[in-house]
C-alpha cells in the first residue's frame, strides 16, 4: 500500500520545516525507529501489566509459604469436617437406634447433607468471589464453617429424630461454607503464587486436605480411647459415647479459628485489584508490601486497554466459544472423579467391615468399634493418601497437570480391576489373613493414584484456565459439578445395594469418562495465567482472542 507524505505528515506532528529529506512515497511495509512508532490497541494487548508480570516471575518468598498455610488450613477443617462423619454415623446408630444400626434413608441423609450444601456454597461464593473480592468472601466462608462446626455438635432433645434433623441441620451450613473455601483458596493461591511453582503452591493448599482426614482419624482414635477408660464408662457406654462424637465434630472448628486473624489481613490479590476492580496502583501497593519487591508504574493508556480487553460475560456467545469446552471439561472430570473419591472415603468403613477387617460390631462396645474404625482410616491415610499428595506437589510443576490427571486416572482403573478380578474369580479371597494385607495394598494404592492425580489436577486447573473475572464463578461451578458426583456415589453405594466388585467396575467406566474429557484441556505448567487465558493475547493461533494484524510501520 502507498501513502502519501502530506498524510503521513499530519499524523506524525512533521511541520513543513523539516529539513530531512522524504520520498514522495513511503511503503507501509516499512520500518521506523523504535522512538517514532505508536502503540495500537492490539499490540498492547499483547502484553502484561507489571504488577501481575512481577508477580509472574517473583522469587519463591515468605509470604507465599504464608499464604499456602493460611489457604491450607481452611482445607485442613473442609477435610476434617467433612470427613469425619465417617467415624461417627456407626456411632450414632449405635446411641440412637434400637437395632444399632442407621436406617439407610438416615444415612444418606447423614452422609450426603453436607455434600448438598457444598454444591451451594460453591456455585454462590464462587460467583461472590468474583464480584465482591477473594479476600473479603474468604473471611465469611470461615466465620460459617466455625460456628456450624460448633454447632454440629449441639441438639436441642435427646430423641433421634431431633438429633439427626439438628445435626443435619448444621452440616447443611457447615457444605456451605466449605464449599465457598474451595473456589476461593484455589483462587487466592494462583493469583498469588509465581509462573515457575504456581502448581507446586496450589497443590500444596489441597494437600492439607489429607492431613485434614488424618487428623479427624486421630482425634476419634484419642478421644474414644480417653472416654473408653473413663470411670462409669462400663455402667452407661452409651452415655460416654453420646459426649464423644459431639466432640469429633466440634473440634473442627479449632484450627479455621486459629487462622481467622491471618485470613482477614491477607490482601485483596491483584489480578482481582487490577483486572476487575481496576485500581492498579493499589494492586502494585499491595504486591509491594507483601512481597518485598519493587514495581514501576503503569503506563496509564496501556493499562487502560489491558483492563479492558477481556470483558465479556459469562451468560456470552464469547465465553461459550472460547472456555465453553473448557468449562464442560474441567466438570466432567471432577464428576467422574468424586463418584470414585466420596464412595471409598465415606464408606470406607462398611467396606473394611465386608471383608472382615474391622470386626463384628454387635460384639464390641460403641467406643471400640469407634476405635477400630478411626485405626484403619488413619492407616489408609498414612500409606495411601498423604504420599499420593507428596509426590503431587513435588511433580506438578514438572509432569504437568494433564499428564498427572492421566496417569493418575489410568492407575486408579488398573488397581481398581486388580482389586476387584481376583474378588470375582474366587469369591471370599478378601476374608482370609492375606486377602487382608493383599486388599489394603490395592486399596491404599487407589487412594495414592486419586490424591497424586486427579483429585489434585481437578482442583489445581480450573484455577488456572479461566480469565480473572470469571475465574472463581468457574472454579465453583467445575467443584459443584464434582460434588453432584460425590452425592450421586453416595446413593449409588447405599441404595444400589451392589457388590464392591460390582462397584468397581463402575467406577473404573467413570475413569475412563474423566480420560476422555482430560484430552481436551490445555496445558498450563510454567505459563502466566494471563498467557493460559488469552488475557495477555500472546497465543493468538490457539487462543482466538486477537487477530493477528500489523498496523502499517512509517519513517520520516
Amino acid at each position: 500500500m502507498l501513502i502519501p507524505r502530506s498524510f503521513l505528515h499530519k499524523i506524525n506532528g512533521i511541520g513543513s520545516n523539516n529539513k530531512q529529506p522524504t520520498p514522495k512515497f513511503i511503503t507501509s511495509s516499512s520500518k521506523m525507529p523504535i522512538w517514532h512508532r505508536r502503540p495500537t490497541r492490539t499490540l498492547m494487548a499483547r502484553k502484561q501489566l507489571k504488577v501481575l508480570h512481577a508477580l509472574d516471575v517473583a522469587t519463591t518468598q515468605l509470604y507465599h509459604f504464608t499464604a499456602i498455610m493460611i489457604a491450607g488450613m481452611g482445607f485442613f477443617t473442609d477435610a476434617y469436617d467433612l470427613f469425619s462423619i465417617s467415624l461417627v454415623t456407626d456411632l450414632l446408630g449405635r446411641i440412637y437406634y434400637h437395632d444399632g444400626v442407621l436406617p439407610v434413608s438416615v444415612s444418606a441423609l447423614v452422609n450426603g447433607v453436607a455434600l448438598c450444601g457444598t454444591v451451594l456454597g460453591q456455585l454462590l461464593f464462587g460467583w461472590l468471589g468474583d464480584k465482591v473480592g477473594r479476600r473479603h468472601i474468604y473471611g465469611v466462608t470461615l466465620k460459617l464453617m466455625v460456628v456450624c462446626s460448633l454447632a454440629s455438635g449441639l441438639s436441642f432433645h435427646r430423641s433421634p429424630q431431633s438429633v439427626i434433623a439438628t445435626l443435619c441441620l448444621f452440616r447443611f451450613w457447615l457444605g456451605i461454607g466449605i464449599g465457598g473455601d474451595y473456589p476461593l483458596s484455589a483462587t487466592i493461591m494462583a493469583e498469588y503464587a509465581n509462573k515457575k511453582t504456581r502448581g507446586a503452591f496450589i497443590a500444596a493448599v489441597f494437600a492439607m486436605q489429607g492431613l485434614g482426614n488424618l487428623a479427624a482419624g486421630i482425634v476419634a482414635i484419642i478421644v474414644s480411647r480417653a472416654f473408653k477408660h473413663a470411670h462409669g464408662y462400663d455402667d452407661d457406654p452409651h452415655w460416654h459415647a453420646d459426649y464423644v462424637w459431639r466432640i469429633i465434630l466440634m473440634l473442627g472448628s479449632v484450627p479455621a479459628v486459629l487462622t481467622y486473624y491471618w485470613r482477614m489481613k491477607m490482601p485483596e490479590t491483584a489480578r482481582f485489584t487490577a483486572l476487575i476492580a481496576k485500581n492498579i496502583k493499589q494492586a502494585a501497593s499491595d504486591m509491594t508490601l507483601v512481597l518485598n519487591i519493587d514495581i514501576a508504574d503503569e503506563h496509564e493508556e496501556l493499562a487502560d486497554v489491558l483492563t479492558r480487553e477481556y470483558e465479556f460475560g459469562f451468560f456470552t456467545m464469547e465465553f461459550l466459544r472460547r472456555h465453553g469446552l473448557h468449562l464442560l471439561s474441567t466438570t466432567v472430570c471432577w464428576f467422574m472423579l468424586d463418584v470414585s473419591f466420596y464412595q471409598l472415603n465415606l464408606f470406607m468403613k462398611d467396606i473394611f467391615r465386608d471383608i472382615d477387617w474391622i470386626g463384628n460390631g454387635s460384639t464390641m462396645s460403641p467406643l471400640e468399634q469407634t476405635y477400630k474404625i478411626a485405626q484403619r482410616e488413619a492407616l489408609i491415610a498414612i500409606v495411601g493418601t498423604l504420599p499420593g499428595f507428596f509426590f503431587a506437589i513435588k511433580l506438578m510443576d514438572k509432569m504437568g497437570r494433564i499428564k498427572m490427571q492421566l496417569l493418575g486416572f489410568t492407575m486408579m482403573s488398573v488397581f481398581m480391576l486388580v482389586l476387584a478380578i481376583p474378588q470375582v474369580l474366587c469369591n471370599g479371597i478378601w476374608n482370609s489373613r492375606y486377602g487382608h494385607i493383599y486388599f489394603v495394598v490395592m486399596y491404599s494404592a487407589i487412594m495414592f493414584f486419586i490424591n497424586f492425580g486427579p483429585n489434585s489436577t481437578s482442583f489445581i486447573i480450573p484455577a488456572e484456565i479461566f480469565p480473572a473475572r470469571l475465574r472463581s464463578t468457574c472454579h465453583g461451578i467445575s467443584g459443584a459439578g464434582g460434588k453432584c458426583g460425590a452425592i450421586i456415589g453416595v446413593l449409588w453405594f447405599l441404595y444400589a445395594k451392589r457388590s464392591l466388585p460390582t462397584t468397581l467396575f463402575v467406577l473404573v467406566g467413570c475413569n475412563i469418562l474423566g480420560m476422555v474429557f482430560t484430552f481436551l484441556l490445555p496445558e498450563t505448567k510454567k505459563r502466566s495465567l494471563e498467557e493460559v487465558t488469552g488475557e495477555r493475547g500472546d497465543d493468538v493461533e490457539q487462543r482466538g482472542l486477537f487477530s493477528i494484524v500489523r498496523t502499517p510501520m512509517f519513517t520520516v
